[in-house]
């Protein structure tokens, strides 16, 4: 919205199409009466490489986030018509998108990170996929893959690093799998439980 002056929404469709609201705890609400679905969602595990709105710039996120997805492979938020430049659950949108102003951003910022929800708010307990979910954490983290990733030195030829991050990508997929093809698990809920799998997250960081 650079060089434009406004004081309303103008449908232009920018901040839809850097993607959907982060969720809180509000918007519970919104999920259990079916406007949202774990379809909808993707999980920003924590540690995890992701755009931050305030700094702009890519950096990893302090605390598991969960988010309503993007359409195919792009961010633009899943409920954006690009057709008609408007929402498709306008009336039961998520918080964020209720206090979205391009023009006057203190209010969004102030909650960004505030009350957000995380994957087991919204899992009933006793589901076993949260023992797959915990798995998944522990042999898949975050934390490794930083500390591999800070181990290339820019170089990119720390050998035995390079192996490892393969080697952790291949067993992410194998939970996935295994989730799926024995747990049943819904393949459109796999962004929500696993979130973005490992090797297209490594693909951008390499």
């Amino acid at each position: 919205m650079s060089g434009m002056n406004i004081d309303s929404c103008i449908r232009c469709g920018t901040c839809c199409r850097k993607g959907g609201p982060v969720l809180h705890h509000e918007d519970k609400e919104i999920l259990r009466a079916g406007y949202l679905n774990y379809r909808h969602l993707v999980t920003i595990r924590k540690g995890e490489p992701a755009f931050d709105p305030v700094r702009e710039e890519v950096r990893p996120v302090e605390r598991e986030l969960v988010k309503v997805r993007g359409k195919g492979g792009e961010w633009t938020c899943f409920f954006f018509d690009e057709e008609n430049s408007s929402c498709t659950i306008y009336e039961h949108r998520p918080l964020e998108c209720r206090l979205q102003r391009c023009w006057d951003t203190p209010v969004l910022e102030s909650l960004i990170g505030r009350d957000t929800i995380v994957r087991a708010d919204i899992i009933n307990a006793g589901d076993p996929i949260l023992e797959v979910m915990e798995m998944h954490e522990r042999e898949c983290s975050y934390q490794e893959v930083e500390e591999l990733l800070d181990s290339l030195s820019g170089d990119g030829k720390n050998q035995q690093a390079l192996a490892r991050l393969n080697e952790l990508a291949r067993r992410d997929l194998a939970i996935r799998l295994y989730a799926i093809r024995d747990l049943g698990l819904d393949e459109d809920y796999e962004l929500f439980i696993f979130g973005r799998p490992l090797f297209k997250v490594l693909a951008s960081s390499l």
